[in-house]
């Protein structure tokens, strides 16, 4: 297909960021709208009135992924777009949303020249992508993969034990479709880069190669506990004492692993919790990852070699529980070239990279071809209620969305 001289509309892409923002908007100008809640309701069902305006054909499956699809002159495959609307508790206002408007966006601008495309396009909101409330992440593209089965899906829940299919049920977005991939030619993911790499080359656009790998333990370090006051230190077996000595020896193997190695302990709960008593148990989580599968195994066993030392070596019990394994992703090349071919015929400046971090791409690229499109975010933040993003980077990365797609139903 020839590039017609088309362009989006950056101000109704940038209007639609701004009004679905007020939808679980909170008051340091992020969002709080997490997967299932009324908030997430509200923001599904502004989309869906969206894309029927712009003669959309709505399909929900039985995870709650919504599918707006655009016909094209050959049926048989589409081109697929998006991302997801659930944000962080206190997330931003363009993590997900940007790519699922983009992909409106797109759909949008064609309209408006009347160009009808050689192959349908899909824009999709993928159902928990965040797994804020919900754990493991990605779970709505993970089971439309085959990743997990539907009952696993429908059975994962919050902390207050309320199940995804209840809450599906509840909020109307239990749909009768089969959450099983479709066929398509090529799938697109835009997003914020969420990480400071761009804007400090300062550059527009990333063309996404890959995704790091990833890993999510829980790490469970139990003692004995004591009053904290008759007890002297020599004497106790504090979970706490042996976990310093762990946290210092895994922050000096991603130092001497740089400078792509990541870890980080988000959650920390003691147990019984109470001030004055040395804690039975400690529960960390930790999340690992690295670009390079052979690394990350690598680092995964020192980790379990170093936990076992120091729990021997203090008189506590170590143990490293997994919750969640993503195995490092390669994109398809043909999808990587047309997002390459699309920043080349735009002008943008541009730099290939991996994705720091997960996506709904890492599942969709196991049974579709699939590669990302990055633009920057000021100061790299991103699951934060600061997240912020220019005008201009956003038109430009639905721009190269926008080509890349008829790229793809060219080459």
């Amino acid at each position: 297909m020839k590039i017609q001289p088309i362009r989006i509309d950056g101000d109704r892409l940038w209007d639609s960021l701004m009004e679905m923002a007020e939808i679980g908007a909170t008051s340091k100008g992020g969002c709080n709208r997490q997967a299932l809640t009324n908030e997430d309701r509200a923001g599904r069902s502004l989309f869906v009135n969206w894309c029927e305006e712009a003669g959309c054909k709505i399909k929900i499956d039985k995870m709650g992924n919504i599918f707006a699809r655009r016909p094209g002159k050959d049926n048989s495959l589409s081109v697929l777009a998006g991302s997801h609307l659930d944000t962080q508790p206190t997330g931003g206002k363009y993590d997900g949303v940007y790519g699922v408007l983009a992909g409106l966006e797109v759909i949008r601008s064609l309209n408006d020249v009347g160009l009808e495309t050689e192959l349908p396009i899909e824009v999709v909101c993928w159902t928990n992508e965040e797994g804020a409330r919900f754990s493991p992440a990605m779970i709505g593209s993970g089971v439309w993969a085959g990743e997990f089965d539907i009952e696993y899906g429908h059975t994962r829940t919050d902390k207050k034990g309320k199940n995804i299919l209840d809450e599906l049920k509840r909020i109307g977005y239990l749909g009768e479709e089969q959450c099983k991939a479709g066929a398509f030619k090529a799938a697109y993911e835009l997003h914020i880069e969420q990480g400071p790499i761009l804007e400090q080359e300062k550059t527009q656009i990333g063309v996404v190669t890959g995704v790091q790998g990833m890993r999510w333990y829980d790490l469970i370090i139990e003692g004995q506990s004591c009053h904290a006051g008759p007890t002297p230190m020599e004497l106790r077996k504090d979970p706490v004492m042996g976990l310093q000595l762990i946290l210092a020896r895994l922050y000096k193997l991603i130092e001497d692993n740089t400078p792509w190695s990541r870890i980080t302990f988000g959650d920390i709960n003691a147990i019984p919790g109470s001030r004055n008593t040395v804690p039975e148990k400690i529960i960390l989580s930790v999340d690992l990852r690295h670009p390079d599968q052979k690394i990350l195994d690598e680092l995964d066993s020192i980790f379990h070699a170093i936990v076992k030392q120091e729990c021997n070596q203090s008189g506590l019990t170590g143990n490293i529980e997994n919750k969640w394994n993503s195995p490092a992703v390669k994109f398809d090349n043909k999808c990587i070239d047309n997002v390459q071919q699309a920043v080349n015929q735009l002008g943008y400046k541009n730099i290939q990279m991996v994705s720091g971090a997960g996506h709904d791409s890492v599942y969709v690229s196991r049974v579709a071809p699939t590669s990302m499109i990055f633009v920057p975010c000021k100061d790299g933040l991103s699951h934060n209620e600061l997240e912020n993003a220019s005008k201009s980077d956003l038109e430009a990365g639905c721009n190269v969305l926008l080509f890349a797609i008829l790229n793809a139903m060219s080459n």
